[in-house]
């Protein structure tokens, strides 16, 4: 009967040279090591994500766009709306002042504008000038409705067309913005006055095609 040795135990046979790492199966995997199918889901995930953040960033790029758009927008507005309230409030104005720039043009005509009117009178055309109001209206020019105001109508030889031949009360505006029609007298051309004129330039036309009028 053999007897065993107290205190030791059987063990494996291992080859000689192995260590007992060597030991440990060949297909047990190492600790710590990710298998491959998870580090492909993972990037997938962070790809995903990346494209969800790219994404997002766009809309914000967007909007905010549109935001500054808006506010471009806005302001442009509020700069025209003011300076269309300044040109109404400066518009009104000036044609209270109107009659009293009517006094002063009637005392001028009249050789009263003189002494210490004079100046004051010279000095509020001066600011009203200034503001943008500019007068109108000179005899001699052609009759245009969207200026002119016809208060009195005559007929005349000497003209070809509808003319303002004496001027009332003068037009003013403001840039384009007419805030008084100019008042004029108008003249037409005196009817049949064009069929007169018209044969005598036939006539003047035959006679020098023939030489000049028959002698006697």
């Amino acid at each position: 009967m053999t007897e065993e040795t107290p205190g030791f135990e059987e063990k494996p046979d291992v080859p000689s040279g192995a260590t007992p790492e060597d030991a440990e199966p060949a297909g047990a995997p190492q600790e710590g090591a990710a298998p491959a199918g998870d580090a492909s889901a993972q990037i997938a995930g962070l790809t995903a994500q990346l494209d969800q953040v790219r994404k997002a960033l766009e809309e914000r790029t967007a909007d905010l766009q549109r935001l500054q758009a808006e506010f471009q927008n806005y302001r442009r507005r509020v700069e025209r709306d003011r300076i269309t309230v300044k040109e109404i409030a400066i518009a009104n104005l000036l044609t209270e002042l109107l009659p009293v720039l009517d006094d002063i043009g009637r005392a001028r005509e009249h050789g009263e504008l003189v002494g210490g009117f004079k100046s004051v009178g010279e000095s509020l055309e001066t600011v009203a000038a200034k503001m943008g109001l500019q007068q109108f209206g000179k005899e001699g020019e052609p009759f245009d409705p969207t200026i002119h105001e016809a208060l009195m109508h005559s007929y005349a030889p000497d003209v070809t067309e509808t003319t303002c031949v004496a001027i009332l009360q003068p037009g003013y505006r403001i840039g384009e913005r007419t805030i008084r029609p100019a008042r004029v007298a108008v003249a037409e051309p005196q009817p049949g006055a064009q069929t007169v004129k018209a044969d005598e330039a036939t006539e003047a036309a035959d006679d020098k095609e023939s030489g000049g009028p028959d002698e006697g």
